[in-house]
């Protein structure tokens, strides 16, 4: 039995010698995707004292940011597939094709809404969206500021505003009046 054992054993280290561990080699033995190239440099957290919710042109859509300059963030109610939505871009620098997460924290709520880098014109900004009765939109319907964070774009305030309460809810009052589908009969 004993010979057995030894034999066994043998035969198991002979085997693990054929597959050596992972070396300092394994550049060599694989592909590496040289593409890839590294974030862009974050950009710094804007100055928005003074800036305000503003009705643009656009029906059922607010801009952000201080008057007469560029805005800093847009909200808007827009219909995909027939189901109402409200939309957000953060009118900051994306890197092409990149995916982050928007952070909302204000009015007892912290929110994470994923945002993907859409080209709009010649630049990459950061836009998401989430059905219009998506309960996480509270954090935006309260009396206090907010405070919103993509990765690489800075942290800005939102000051309070009822602006932004008044259009999600004007989106929810569309998302109820949808016409429901009819019942299959059979």
């Amino acid at each position: 039995m004993a010979m057995f054992r030894q034999t066994a054993l043998t035969a198991f280290l002979l085997l693990a010698a054929c597959r050596p561990p992972a070396s300092d080699d394994y550049v060599e033995r694989g592909q590496i995707s040289s593409g890839r190239q590294a974030p862009s440099e974050p950009i710094a957290s804007p100055d928005t004292e003074g800036a305000v919710w503003a009705e643009a042109l656009r029906e059922n859509r607010l801009l952000y940011g201080k008057p007469g300059e560029t805005p800093l963030m847009a909200l808007e109610c827009v219909e995909s597939e027939g189901d109402p939505r409200l939309a957000f871009t953060r009118f900051a620098r994306a890197d092409p094709h990149a995916e982050a997460i928007l952070a909302l924290i204000g009015n007892s709520h912290v929110v994470r809404l994923f945002v993907d880098a859409q080209k709009q014109g010649d630049a990459w900004l950061w836009h998401g969206s989430v059905p219009a009765d998506d309960p996480q939109l509270d954090v935006l319907t309260g009396a206090r500021q907010v405070e919103a964070t993509v990765p690489g774009a800075g942290s800005m305030i939102l000051n309070p505003s009822r602006l932004p309460g008044e259009l999600i809810e004007t989106c929810q009052a569309l998302a109820s009046s949808a016409p429901s589908e009819p019942e299959d009969p059979a």
